[in-house]
């Protein structure tokens, strides 16, 4: 195992994965920006380096001052965490040509992955399911047209390096393909550098389903269940679950197994996650992610296997200890990520944290950074926890979340745990099998949308 791992990242996600780390052996090394000089990661750390002020393009992507980070402190590998760096295939060639191993696959899988057109035509050749549409970037608007004849209106127009919601536009008729286009190639290059967009079927009532994959670098790769993250806002995840409901167990396990026979095939390294959209009994790819997700912990708590850990020993070299016949998946887990926000508005909400009560018991999980005196920052991500909950079955698990988020009480700011009380008790999500338009749906409805 690795001696000493620098964490590349903040908040929650870089205490989840010193923890990991600490309980292998792993001396841990913090960089953090001078607005999280005094942040619980920083505390827990063997050592800290301030790499830069607050704003996130001077600190956490500051390539150079996180890699000189870890060459200063010793560190043999970097942890990059979600977000930030940590889909950034520059930043894991700066790493391997600095000699320190980065968590995650290499550079050259990542950026083949991280392009859409070039990952669904390397997964189409494995045998995943894929959307009828364009498998190449549109050459031209004649193209356009003919390809969305051909699947049929509505279509969606995608960045090929897109991601996080952005760059993509639906297209209900012909009429409205052409400034479609334009605007998704133009956002395209201003976020993403990259122009190039695709042409999918557009589902009307799709959910959205993920399969969790280990891969080492041995030639062994196994799946770990499925999640359902059909709940969102603006293709912004709000609660996760593990399993999905609703779906034949025989048809997850045959796209599981495809997911698993793909990473063999591309010879990923890593965790990962294929994303799918779910609809009339079909699933169709549409992306993978090459790092840690933030709803790891709903599988975790269902297959009981440290997923972060998984990511190290990976990383290190070793081959999986596990074979798939060792993947149990039990009971069912919830996970409601907490922001700090106007529950209504969704404007975010920085501030000083007065009051900081979390639940506790038997199945329940509070993953945070947070606590009573701490500052929650305007400069990054408004999430402050992910409260978990797993139960027996999923109606034991929605019970013990709605106590969950009755005994959770945070002061002096705004957080969403109200919103996410009311959305518990909506018959919709608690029958099971929503589509990622239920909660705009039910926003709109309620007059908060």
């Amino acid at each position: 195992m690795f001696r000493r791992v620098l964490i590349a990242n903040r908040g929650e996600i870089a205490l989840r994965v010193a923890r990991a780390c600490r309980e292998l052996g792993v001396e841990v090394v913090a960089v953090h920006s001078t607005e999280d000089r005094d942040s619980a990661v920083v505390r827990a750390a063997d050592q800290a380096v301030q790499i830069g002020p607050a704003p996130a393009r001077r600190s956490y992507l500051n390539i150079p001052a996180v890699v000189e980070a870890a060459l200063r402190t010793g560190a043999e590998a970097i942890h990059p965490g979600y977000g930030f760096l940590s889909e950034d295939p520059d930043f894991a060639e700066v790493c391997h040509d600095n000699g320190l191993v980065l968590v995650g696959p290499p550079a050259d899988v990542m950026a083949r992955l991280g392009d859409k057109n070039v990952a669904r035509r390397l997964m189409a050749g494995a045998g995943l399911p894929m959307l009828p549409g364009s498998l190449e970037p549109l050459r031209s608007v004649d193209e356009a047209h003919r390809i969305a004849d051909e699947v049929g209106y509505p279509v969606i127009v995608k960045a090929a390096g897109g991601g996080g919601g952005r760059g993509m536009r639906v297209v209900h008729d012909e009429a409205s393909l052409l400034d479609a286009m334009a605007l998704t190639r133009e956002e395209a290059r201003r976020a993403f550098g990259n122009p190039e967009v695709y042409i999918e079927k557009f589902l009307l009532h799709p959910r959205h389903v993920e399969i969790q994959v280990l891969a080492d670098s041995h030639g062994h790769a196994l799946w770990l269940g499925s999640r359902d993250c059909s709940l969102q806002r603006r293709h912004q995840k709000v609660i996760e679950e593990a399993p999905a409901p609703g779906i034949d167990e025989a048809l997850i396990a045959e796209v599981g197994e495809r997911c698993a026979a793909a990473c063999r095939q591309i010879g990923y390294c890593g965790v990962g996650t294929f994303e799918f959209l779910y609809e009339r009994g079909a699933f169709y790819f549409i992306e993978m992610n090459t790092r840690l997700q933030v709803e790891h912990p709903v599988t975790e708590m269902t297959t009981g296997i440290d997923i972060v850990q998984q990511q190290l020993r990976m990383a290190r070299g070793e081959r999986l200890a596990l074979a798939q016949a060792d993947v149990r998946c039990q009971g069912h887990a919830i996970e409601c990520r907490i922001n700090a926000e106007n529950p209504d508005t969704f404007a975010p909400s920085p501030g000083r944290i007065t009051g900081w009560q979390v639940p506790g018991g038997f199945g329940v999980r509070v993953d945070s950074h947070a606590n009573a005196g701490y500052r929650v920052p305007p400069y990054y991500d408004s999430m402050i926890a992910k409260l978990i909950v797993q139960g027996s079955t999923r109606a034991d698990a929605l019970d013990r979340m709605r106590l969950a988020l009755a005994e959770m009480h945070v002061e002096g700011i705004s957080t969403n745990v109200p919103l996410h009380r009311e959305i518990l008790c909506d018959e919709g999500f608690a029958a099971g099998g929503v589509d990622i338009h239920h909660l705009e749906r039910w926003l709109q409805q309620r007059g908060t949308a």
